[in-house]
């Protein structure tokens, strides 16, 4: 974090909320459909689809392997992050193009949400929510399984993959059955009462208690921190976490969400279901990105492909 300068552990606060947003829609990557195509390694569209009831059309960005035309193959459908307030659907996608779709030969959907506090919740889970039903009902079109869909993302997104996978159990029919959910740092509770969510100390770090607190309100608005806020908004809030798909949860020990995502996954135990829980030791918020060719980020590498393999691969008899 050091050699990034001090911009990278820049608290988010009301008064620069405005000015970060605009910062990071100019800096952040946002590669080309070309670009991600990489010169015909993979088949690449930017699709508009039907957003939810009195919302706008939801971009999704579609990405599989070239050369496997007519074989239908599982999808991540992908929730990128940004504290509900900063990313895009494209700056995701290199490193999950290199590290996911080419080796396990899967689709990828990532999807562009809108961004709190212009939109705040429902209206970023209920994209999610609209371009995953789409998605499933186009499978065939897009050359997808749609009884392998497995839901994910980083940070935010993986908060709203947890709220999705409720979601979609809570509506019945109204969507697909995901295979999985993949919980990566997830952003979970609204209420920042864990210990690790008060450990540390402000400005410390690249996601601290007053940044996480400031993305809160802006997603949540006048419903922050009420008592009867839905777990479709706050994850954490949930008090059923029966018959959710497997999870993959894994956060950093040097990170706010630590506690959140370790009460998710024993929850989820608890409950009946099934979670692999990894904690990652030193590791902080964004360890991966910040530090990608350490030694602990290729074994949390290592292990996120691994459950993923498992999961998609039919068992033998």
């Amino acid at each position: 974090m050091a050699a990034m300068g001090p911009r990278a552990v820049e608290p988010l606060t009301p008064a620069n909320l405005e000015d970060r947003q605009r910062r990071d829609a100019v800096r952040r990557p946002r590669p080309t459909v070309e670009e991600l195509a990489a010169r015909g390694r993979f088949d690449v569209a930017e699709l508009r689809v039907p957003g939810p009831p009195d919302g706008p059309e939801v971009t999704l960005v579609s990405a599989r392997p070239a050369g496997l035309a007519g074989r239908p193959l599982p999808l991540l459908y992908y929730m990128h992050g940004g504290g509900l307030v900063m990313g895009n659907a494209w700056s995701v996608l290199p490193r999950i193009l290199r590290e996911w779709v080419l080796p396990l030969e899967l689709a990828v959907i990532s999807v562009e949400y809108r961004l709190a506090p212009r939109t705040p919740y429902p209206g970023p889970l209920e994209d999610c929510h609209a371009g995953l039903v789409w998605a499933a009902g186009h499978a065939d079109g897009l050359g997808i399984d749609a009884d392998r869909i497995v839901i994910g993302g980083k940070s935010a997104g993986a908060g709203l993959a947890a709220a999705l996978a409720l979601l979609v159990r809570d509506r019945g029919g109204a969507g697909p059955a995901p295979l999985g959910q993949l919980l990566l740092s997830p952003m979970l509770d609204d209420r920042g009462g864990s210990f690790s969510g008060r450990q540390p100390a402000a400005g410390h770090g690249v996601w601290d208690p007053g940044s996480n607190e400031t993305a809160w309100r802006a997603a949540l608005g006048d419903r922050y921190g009420a008592s009867d806020l839905p777990p479709y908004a706050a994850p954490a809030r949930a008090t059923d976490l029966s018959g959710l798909p497997p999870a993959y949860v894994e956060v950093g020990s040097a990170e706010i969400f630590r506690d959140e995502g370790v009460a998710y996954a024993n929850a989820i135990w608890q409950a009946g279901g099934q979670a692999e829980l990894h904690v990652w030791p030193g590791a902080c918020h964004g360890f991966d990105s910040l530090a990608p060719r350490a030694a602990l980020t290729r074994d949390a590498r290592d292990a996120r492909t691994r459950w993923l393999r498992r999961l998609l691969t039919p068992p033998r008899a």
